[in-house]
């Protein structure tokens, strides 16, 4: 069921149950109404033809001739009159009494003034009725053939009304669902339209405030995102393969020119030199791009455990210092540390490794003296380290670049590199629920600052 018969089904149910309850009421309303100025009317008659009979002397013939006559052509009210001990004085019709008044009843209109009763469908009505001290009874029935005809009618009436309000009202739902809903198929289509080779299609329904123009709206940003995520796929697969191109492609050519005559010891030594320099280049990516993919796994995929981040440091700093010796790393402690806790984190131990890996091989890298120096602040919620060398610097134009994967400023002329370390960091550290920050100066140095939250 399509939202649009959902929407006019309800809108019709909803409808249909006001209408109802109203119809009831309205029908219950006048259903009381009927009654009570039926039983009044009973009273009326019982106490008019009790004055005929006792004021104003009409004989009970005279009584029961005009009730005979009426009775042919209207319901006529049967009226009876009874004194207090049960005699009967006056009865419109003793062959037919439909009441059959009995003893227990008198006492009771005696003891209560007035009764109102029905019998089967009649209405009966019985009062205490004084005239010269004297008190009597007086009974009247009939059947309100008018007012039951009137209720049958507004019975009828409400049913039509309602049976033709509903179909009414159900078009009127299908007609409104449908120019509500318009611009919900407008949206369906445009977005049918949208593929991964037109992703700047957007959506036109934005200008409004309402939720279609809301969904339109989060929709295109969406789209925005994908687009982006698109063009930077693009360019990831584009710099990879430029990446592994280049160290391809001299591998292959420094051992076709080895094949193509003899040559010396050396001089194979060196095509063997050069073929391991690149194939350790092609190992280096390889791992990297790795970790790239390790850092960019769902978070509920990835172990999490308690860490110490000194000792991941130390860690860090063994590592890279095993592949360059020539490379120094000072561990300073900012402040006292008062308990484990305030080094220790939530956090994946090999990937935290590798960050920290990276960012002291960069400051090593790119410093003439070869010198990283990471500083540790311990402040009350949170850890701070800071990660400083005396090299280079890096211009104020290409900071906000230098997380792009791939990308290599000015400085990529200094030492070999694929530009994909500090861009892999800060993936890490955000997975951390960590911040990265940097302070360059060109000449004087450059400062990596990462702040995470302990234990």
């Amino acid at each position: 069921m399509t939202i649009r018969e959902k929407l006019s089904l309800l809108f019709t149910l909803i409808t249909a149950a006001i209408l109802m309850i109203f119809a009831a009421l309205v029908y219950y309303a006048a259903y009381q109404n009927r009654e009570t100025e039926f039983y009044n009317r009973l009273k009326k008659e019982a106490i008019t033809k009790a004055n005929l009979f006792f004021t104003a002397k009409v004989e009970s013939k005279t009584l029961q001739t005009i009730y005979k006559n009426n009775r042919e052509t209207i319901n006529e009210v049967e009226v009876a009159i009874y004194d207090t001990n049960f005699k009967l004085r006056y009865h419109d019709a003793l062959d037919i009494d439909f009441v059959k008044e009995t003893k227990q009843m008198i006492d009771e209109v005696k003891q209560k003034n007035e009764v109102r009763f029905y019998q089967d469908n009649w209405q009966v009505v019985g009062l205490l009725f004084s005239i010269e001290g004297e008190k009597h009874i007086v009974m009247a029935a009939a059947y309100d053939q008018f007012g039951y005809k009137k209720l049958e009618n507004l019975r009828n009436t409400i049913l039509i009304i309602f049976i033709a309000s509903i179909i009414l009202i159900y078009a009127a739902g299908r007609f409104f669902s449908k120019k509500a809903l318009s611009p919900v198929t407008v949206i369906v289509n445009k977005v049918k339209k949208i593929t991964a080779s037109n992703l700047d299609l957007r959506l036109n329904n934005t200008q409004g405030r309402d939720e279609l123009a809301e969904l339109s709206s989060t929709f295109n940003e969406m789209l925005d995102r994908l687009e982006k995520s698109f063009d930077a796929q693009k360019q990831f697969v584009s710099n990879i393969s430029h990446e592994l191109r280049t160290p391809l492609a001299s591998m292959i050519t420094e051992l076709e020119l080895s094949t193509h005559k003899e040559r010396s010891t050396t001089e194979y030594q060196s095509v063997i030199q050069n073929t391991l320099t690149d194939a350790q280049k092609l190992a280096r990516l390889a791992t990297s791009l790795l970790d790239f993919a390790k850092a960019s796994y769902d978070p509920s995929e990835i172990s999490f455990r308690e860490t110490r981040l000194d000792e991941v440091l130390l860690d860090a700093r063994h590592q890279v210092q095993r592949q360059y010796p020539t490379y120094l790393v000072d561990i300073i402690y900012k402040n006292e540390v008062e308990n484990d806790e305030e080094l220790s984190m939530n956090g994946n131990e090999y990937l935290l490794k590798v960050a920290f890996a990276n960012l002291i091989e960069n400051a090593c890298k790119f410093s003439d003296n070869k010198k990283c120096i990471i500083s540790i602040v311990v402040q009350e919620q949170k850890i701070k380290l800071g990660f400083t060398d005396e090299g280079i610097g890096i211009c104020e134009e290409e900071i906000a670049q230098i997380f792009t994967p791939f990308f290599r400023g000015t400085n990529k002329k200094y030492t070999d590199g694929n530009g994909i370390g500090l861009s892999l960091t800060q993936k890490i550290v955000k997975l951390h629920h960590g911040e990265i920050s940097v302070d360059s100066t060109v000449g004087k140095g450059t400062t990596f600052s990462l702040t995470f939250e302990h234990l």
